[in-house]
């Protein structure tokens, strides 16, 4: 079965059943209908109905469904915010401002209770945690170990720079140590790395790669967007170009060819070759199948 893949990830705001039907026919990986920062406090409880209707009433496509609660804490907001859209059955909740593993664990608690009462799937409901504070940041190594229902780790650079008093400049330097452990820790427990938005709405295109092509290259498989205009630009960026598929193909090829020989390390197009870029060639190809490329014709 083809995995889901998840490149840009587009927050629309709760309270406006407009703009989510807009984001469900934008055919992309994944919406995230809003109920923290994108919804004013007193339009929350209309926010919380929307999205409940909408995700019964609106058609989706292929593209995943999930909902942004406010942070778990004592003013239970969030519980409300469950409460409240549980009904729809989203594919899962983003979680803001996550800082320690107890979170998840209360949020675990609180899906597998609902899952019974609807008589769903255990464990069918998945999460995600936002890392955006430097206690998120020291603690990331209980958090991702928390509950097999957390699906990948999301970095939000904003309220990170905030936090620990940074300037936030374009290049993300101020943040690179965060960015980096945020990627590895979600790696090394095989679940999805998503990178902060682009938040300068007035940038042209070019700047907005340039950034989404560096979470590439460190290993991210996403980035979250806050604008339909960013959707296409990053997902350009994370599906595998035809030329990339045609020379993970050949390697591919060659490496099952030297295993029948009975050869490991071999030479390929000018470089030696080993398993991990084997491994890396086979992971374009299921990113491209993932991305609906039609690998088998190139």
């Amino acid at each position: 079965m083809t995995q889901r893949i998840r490149r840009a990830l587009l927050f629309m705001p709760g309270d406006e059943r407009r703009k989510i039907e807009k984001g469900a026919g934008l055919d992309l990986d994944t919406v995230i209908m809003d109920l923290e920062d994108g919804v004013a406090l007193n339009h929350k409880p209309n926010a919380r109905r929307t999205i409940r209707l909408a995700l019964s009433e609106v058609d989706f496509g292929r593209t995943e469904r999930l909902v942004r609660v406010n942070p778990i804490s004592q003013d239970g907001r969030f519980l409300e915010d469950v409460e409240q859209t549980i009904e729809g059955q989203p594919d899962g909740y983003v979680i803001p401002k996550v800082e320690s593993a107890d979170q998840l664990y209360t949020m675990d608690t609180l899906l597998t209770q609902k899952e019974r009462q609807f008589g769903w799937t255990a464990g069918s409901l998945y999460i995600f945690a936002i890392i955006e504070s430097a206690l998120g940041v020291i603690n990331v190594e209980t958090i991702v170990r928390a509950t097999p229902r957390l699906r990948g780790l999301m970095f939000g650079a904003e309220d990170l720079t905030g936090d620990i008093g940074a300037t936030r400049t374009p290049d993300l330097w101020e943040v690179f140590y965060a960015r980096s452990k945020v990627v590895l820790y979600a790696k090394a427990h095989g679940m999805d790395a998503i990178d902060t938005p682009f938040v300068d709405l007035a940038a042209n295109d070019s700047q907005l790669i340039a950034e989404t092509e560096q979470a590439h290259y460190m290993g991210y498989t996403g980035k979250l967007a806050i604008h339909p205009k960013h959707v296409a630009p990053i997902q350009q960026v994370f599906t595998p170009t035809d030329e990339r598929i045609r020379m993970a193909k050949r390697l591919i090829q060659a490496h099952d060819a030297h295993q029948d020989a009975g050869s490991g390390v071999f030479q390929f197009e000018g470089k030696m070759v080993d398993m991990p870029m084997v491994r890396a060639a086979r992971t374009i190809i299921a990113q491209a199948e993932a991305a609906g490329v039609d690998v088998r014709a190139l």
